[in-house]
């Protein structure tokens, strides 16, 4: 119908009372057709009678359509403005807590179009939020990761965030190192490092693009996966700059959402670029930490480990053992070979000692030709084995310049906590020292215990 106003319910009034006074003035008429005389339905009384019906009539079908329809605009009219309110406060505070879902929502209590207008309105903000939880999500992924430089702490959130925003049930990360994939942090996974193994992982690592692997019910995966039955697999290579960096393996007991795809999209560009900082970190790390001659801890970082171990050990009551390693007339071997020829030395005893070694056992290069190894959880008895160990083998190693064979002894002094009676880290140092120098005066190539 034509507009007569710019107020629909004004327009509304408007024709309905014209219709009610239309009607009003045909029902005369009609009552003529129904058999009433004329001179009774064409008297005045009577005309203004049915007007004021047909005005009532009017009136009351405003007010009825006023009464039940304009509360229910009204309604979707304030929420809206609250949306909108919402919306320009937290383009500058963030804050979102005006207009939740639920504050927002509208009752649809109609099956017609008002009830269609509040449902496609509701779906707008349920769309709206998700859509902000999702920027904050992949925001906070973002930030979180790219303020953490601790590698491992770094894996631990990075797999925990993921899982959490993808609803998965297990996973693990398996991170490059040296043309390797190598297992640094995994969820719910029996034999996790079989993963690296898998083709599927070589060639979405190779490729460069995510694998989704479809499981059927019936199927369980006991060789690699221990606590669900998976439905699918999401394989999500991770790298910076078109270099690999590492894999993320997903698996749920359900679908993945296209949300959870899209969203592991986004949150693998953020873990790019947070784990190539993470890894830069933690080479630059190594170096500092790392003797370039002999590949073994240098004195700076060893005494920093040496402090962590004996409070470990003093705080958990565990062993803790202490060599210090001299290589005997290393003076010689300088001034007869050349201080070339005595940094390969240097170079090959220090891979024959942390060979001799335990995996966890820590070298280091403590002065010009000595060395400190550190022995967590190494016994007195057990301290003295792994020493003639590295005795023998210092003795025993082959080293050549051209055809002369450079024969290396070493000396050693050895302590071990708490069978000694050292308080204190100085102490087992101090003690260690004092059985090395009786060690080289009590004739060389062997090792005493303080």
């Amino acid at each position: 119908m034509p507009r007569l106003t710019k107020k629909v319910f004004l327009d509304l009034a408007i024709w309905m009372v014209s219709f009610g006074l239309i009607i009003a003035l045909c029902f005369p008429f009609f009552t003529i057709a129904l058999g009433i005389s004329s001179e009774q339905a064409l008297q005045p009384r009577f005309f203004f009678a049915t007007l004021c019906a047909g005005l009532i009539a009017g009136a009351a079908n405003y007010l009825l359509a006023r009464t039940v329809i304009r509360p229910r605009l009204q309604l979707l009219s304030s929420r809206m403005r609250l949306v909108e309110d919402t919306l320009h406060g937290a383009t500058y505070t963030g804050d979102w807590s005006a207009c939740t879902p639920e504050r927002c929502r509208v009752p649809v209590d109609s099956h017609d179009e008002i009830g269609d207008a509040a449902g496609s309105f509701n779906d707008l903000v349920e769309t709206l939020f998700r859509s902000h939880e999702i920027e904050s999500a992949v925001s906070d992924f973002a930030n979180t990761l790219s303020s953490e430089l601790d590698l491992d702490t770094l894996n631990k959130m990075a797999l925990r965030q993921l899982m959490r925003h993808t609803n998965a049930e297990a996973g693990a990360l398996l991170v490059e190192a040296a043309g390797e994939l190598k297992v640094a942090i995994r969820h719910g996974l029996r034999d996790p490092q079989r993963l690296a193994e898998s083709d599927h992982i070589r060639e979405a690592l190779r490729t460069g693009d995510c694998r989704k692997i479809e499981l059927p019910e019936d199927v369980r995966v006991e060789a690699l996966l221990a606590d669900v039955r998976p439905r699918e697999i999401m394989v999500v290579p991770v790298a910076f700059k078109k270099t690999s960096l590492a894999v993320v393996v997903l698996a749920s007991s359900h679908p993945f959402s296209p949300e959870s795809e899209w969203l592991l999209g986004l949150f693998r560009q953020g873990l790019g670029l947070a784990l190539n900082n993470a890894l830069a970190h933690d080479r630059l790390q190594r170096m500092a930490a790392i003797d370039p001659l002999t590949g073994a801890y240098n004195r700076r970082f060893g005494a920093a480990r040496l402090h962590e171990e004996f409070t470990r050990a003093e705080r958990s009551n565990t062993p803790l053992g202490i060599l210090m390693i001299d290589l005997d007339h290393f003076k010689n071997i300088n001034d007869t070979y050349g201080h070339i020829v005595g940094d390969r030395v240097l170079s090959r005893v220090s891979a024959v000692v942390r060979s001799a070694m335990r995996e966890g056992d820590i070298l280091i290069r403590y002065g010009g030709e000595e060395f400190m190894a550190l022995l967590p959880g190494s016994s007195a008895s057990d301290t003295l084995g792994i020493a003639e160990r590295i005795r023998r083998m210092i003795k025993e190693c082959e080293i050549k310049d051209g055809d002369q064979k450079i024969e290396v002894t070493a000396s050693i002094g050895g302590i071990a906590y708490p069978d000694s009676d050292a308080e204190t880290e100085e102490d087992l140092v101090r003690q260690a020292d004092e059985a090395l120098y009786c060690a080289k005066h009590g004739g060389r190539d062997r090792i005493e215990m303080a």
